[in-house]
């Protein structure tokens, strides 16, 4: 029967997107409607692993569900359908999504109409795909990265069916955004300006997950930027693996810099970030559109990955030590005050300690305000994985040593900014303090302060009291 019923619902849904997934989201509603009235709560879980194009993922799947008339709770056990939107950029991220599913058995045996659903990255690998379907039976719902805007018509099938839905596609030539999305703070919003990645490190299993770069219409940016605004958006981060390389694969698009520009001058936006840029793709013209635009934020994070030439070489990541410090050296020029962060790998593959010390040579070059530090993470299916390891003693003895470095050759920054009032936007009550509100600069940096919670989303002067490394304490003025 319910297959039956799906056939006929989908006989006349339109061809369209997103037109045919909202056809789905009332089709939904419909059920849903019916099942409360028999006392069904239908109340709905995301959880998400992994990034920010993953967290963006995830207030898609929210927004979907909410349309479709489900209220979302931070409680398993409430839960009628529970997603995971999820990373598979390391090892540990697939271990932790395998915990959160086992643990998942016991409310599955006790609630047999409970669906669950895995999305994202991790998704697109075939081993992780057939474990899962192997290991946890039921899971009743897994799609990839090109498909997560389908939600919609994938829920209701197996809504319908009590069949398990597997959909995974190697790509796709459709970009469709438009549909509704929950965000985590009603005064922040990410947007997506360009999917996958054209770049191949040799570590690195986005491109094979995530597809090739697509940079979406710039138009349709912009529109998207105007209606956050509209909505009382104060601060808008764009996102893509390499933003700055964004149009690159459409010759009528325009350039990244320019992009970021007209999205600035939209009225009423206080603030404007962009996550991640890729050194080799960093260009004068934007460093001179973050100058000339004081809304856009004053904090830059470029992934150095590794200081050796050699090693950047076999990455693929396309710089060379000498490059990148030349750009540190621009950026500090051009723009004094920012804030540089970075994402700095231990232990790849053919490492030496001379190529080591070139890394902790840059790193005390460029006097990072934090570092992202990791060990490598052999991920199968890059070319790296295939590779002789570096020993694990020496990794961790490394990793140690890189880690006292970076906090050593960042003091001199900390606390820069000592006694100035500067402007925070306050995201959220303090998590240790009960009268403390927590807000960022900004150059990305947490000030702690007191306050009430009418501040939550507002842009406050604070003064800076207190320096504690890589966060202040302030008083609101």
């Amino acid at each position: 029967m319910g297959n039956k019923l799906f056939t006929e619902i989908l006989e006349n849904a339109p061809a369209n997107e997103p037109e045919r997934q909202f056809y789905f989201i009332e089709q939904i509603k419909a059920l849903l409607d019916v099942k409360k009235g028999e006392g069904y709560e239908a109340k709905a879980m995301v959880t998400v692993i992994g990034c920010q194009m993953s967290a963006k993922d995830g207030e898609k799947l929210q927004g979907i569900l909410q349309e479709a008339g489900y209220s979302i709770t931070e409680k398993e056990e409430e839960a009628d359908v529970i997603l995971f939107t999820t990373c598979t950029v390391r090892e540990n991220a697939n271990q932790k999504l395998y915990g959160r599913i086992g643990q998942l058995k016991h409310l599955y045996q006790r609630n047999k109409d409970l669906i669950i659903g895995i999305t994202g990255c991790m998704m697109q690998e075939k081993d992780e795909v057939e474990t899962i379907q192997r290991k946890y039976p039921y899971v009743h719902l897994i799609f990839g990265t090109h498909n997560i805007y389908k939600l919609a018509e994938y829920l209701l099938e197996t809504m319908l069916s009590k069949e398990k839905k597997v959909e995974l596609l190697e790509d796709s030539a459709e970009i469709v955004e438009n549909l509704p999305s929950k965000r985590k703070y009603s005064f922040r919003a990410a947007v997506n300006i360009s999917f996958g990645c054209n770049n191949f490190c040799t570590y690195c299993i986005v491109p094979y997950v995530r597809g090739r770069e697509k940079s979406r219409d710039s138009q349709e940016i912009l529109k998207e930027c105007e209606a956050l605004v509209a909505d009382g958006v104060k601060e808008i981060m764009l996102l893509g693996q390499n933003v700055n390389s964004y149009g690159l694969d459409k010759k009528e698009e325009c350039s990244f810099p320019e992009l970021l520009a007209k999205i600035a001058k939209l009225p009423g936006l206080k603030r404007l970030r962009f996550m991640t840029p890729n050194p080799k793709d960093f260009s004068d013209e934007l460093l001179q559109v973050m100058k000339e635009n004081e809304n856009i934020c004053n904090h830059i994070h470029l992934p150095l990955q590794s200081g050796s030439t050699a090693i950047l070489k076999r990455m693929n990541r396309h710089y060379s030590k000498e490059s990148y410090m030349a750009l540190v050296k621009k950026i500090r020029e051009v723009l004094p005050d920012v804030s540089l962060t970075t994402d700095i790998i231990v232990g790849f593959p053919g490492e030496t300690e001379e190529d080591f010390q070139d890394t902790m040579e840059v790193v005390a070059y460029s006097k990072f305000d934090s570092a992202f530090t990791f060990q490598y993470s052999k991920r199968t299916g890059t070319p790296a994985a295939k590779w002789e390891a570096v020993p694990e003693d020496v990794v961790k003895e490394r990793f140690q040593r890189l880690l006292e470095h970076i906090r050593l050759h960042s003091e001199e920054r900390e606390g820069r900014d000592l006694g100035k009032v500067m402007e925070v936007l306050v995201e959220e009550k303090d998590k240790e303090s009960e009268n403390m509100l927590t807000g960022r600069l900004s150059n990305n940096v947490l000030v702690h302060f007191e306050g009430g919670e009418r501040l939550i989303g507002e842009i406050v002067p604070v003064r800076l009291d207190k320096s504690m490394g890589f966060y202040y304490y302030g008083s609101v003025l």
